[in-house]
């Protein structure tokens, strides 16, 4: 197994999906133990730093990467998994930023009100007790919550020789934020260029689903992660793998395109795995979905649609891949 490890100095963050160059070219089967930096590119690290003061527009959501991989031809199946997501750092940060979050004034939904005051919280990391400090700025109240680490943002290069921003989601993965991106999944993209040019990045400490706020605990992460070709046709949508369910993440707006794209996606992938129909599948999936809201703060919105795989007979998606690179210890 090749071992890539590559941590970006700052000049070698990457802010889109596709128009950058490759900062490794790695091989199907290889191994990587990455660092990523945190949205905030490190810059709120007190209560005091605000972030229309500390953040340079449009130089947030920085992405490590991106990765060629040896032989990804348009249309191929990128299957990434991630072994291991550590924080990197002893405190994450969050914050509300003026008309960003999904219950202020944006500039999508304009309103008269004016946007929620600023303010930022440091969560300081008890590595002993797995956990991170919520402490309130209005009372003295405080609170322990158990870590919860994933990384915000996966994707490879979209197709068209389109430039996307790291803070979209969309079919090419993107910054989807979902809590359903931990260690022990495995995620599933369609390659649209040349060596899939995939991405990883925005590590969270732990997030609520929807992240209400727009920003989860935010913190550098350590990444261990593997990443396989599969010479399948790719799936529409980012799909995702677990020991426990199938699940697929839609992206748009509004918020039931989002629904409904991973709907579809899903009705397609179980189509697939048992044979059957259409409608068959359809009605299925109304008797078996789960729906999490990922975020509903982006510049498009992500929900995702999973099926417990206990109230399914067993299949092996793409070849039992996920299971493979389960069995797999670094």
């Amino acid at each position: 197994m090749d071992i890539v490890e590559f941590s970006p100095a700052k000049e070698q963050l990457t802010w889109t999906f596709g128009g950058a160059a490759p900062v490794r070219r790695v091989q199907p089967g290889s191994l990587l133990r990455l660092w990523t930096e945190d949205a905030f590119s490190g810059s709120l690290r007190s209560t005091t730093d605000l972030a229309s003061v500390s953040l340079n527009m449009p130089f947030v959501n920085p992405q490590t990467g991106p990765f060629y991989v040896e032989g990804a031809e348009p249309g191929d199946t990128l299957a990434l998994h991630f072994v291991e997501l550590t924080p990197a750092r002893s405190w994450g940060a969050s914050a509300t930023i003026p008309f960003f979050g999904g219950l202020t004034s944006t500039d999508k939904t304009a309103t008269l009100q004016d946007p929620l005051p600023e303010r930022t919280w440091i969560y300081e990391v008890d590595t002993a007790n797995q956990t991170v400090g919520f402490q309130a700025q209005g009372s003295d109240f405080e609170l322990a919550l158990p870590i919860n680490t994933m990384l915000g943002t996966v994707g490879v290069a979209p197709a068209a020789f389109e430039v996307r921003s790291s803070l979209v989601p969309d079919y090419f993965g993107g910054n989807m934020d979902t809590p359903e991106m931990k260690a022990g999944t495995t995620c599933y993209l369609r390659v649209n260029v040349e060596g899939a040019l995939f991405s990883v990045g925005d590590g969270h400490y732990r997030q609520g689903e929807g992240e209400s706020c727009g920003t989860a605990v935010e913190g550098a992460m350590n990444v261990v992660m593997l990443v396989e070709l599969i010479k399948t046709p790719g799936p529409a949508w980012p799909r995702l793998e677990t020991d426990d369910h199938l699940a697929v993440v839609g992206s748009s707006r509004p918020l039931e395109d989002a629904w409904r794209t991973g709907q579809v996606d899903m009705v397609a992938w179980l189509g697939e795995l048992y044979g059957l129909d259409k409608l068959d599948a359809y009605q299925l999936l109304s008797q078996v979905s789960e729906v999490p809201l990922a975020n509903v703060v982006d510049a498009n919105y992500s929900v995702v649609t999973k099926v417990p795989k206990r109230l399914l007979p067993k299949t092996d998606a793409y070849g039992g891949i996920h299971a493979q690179l389960r069995g797999i210890k670094p």
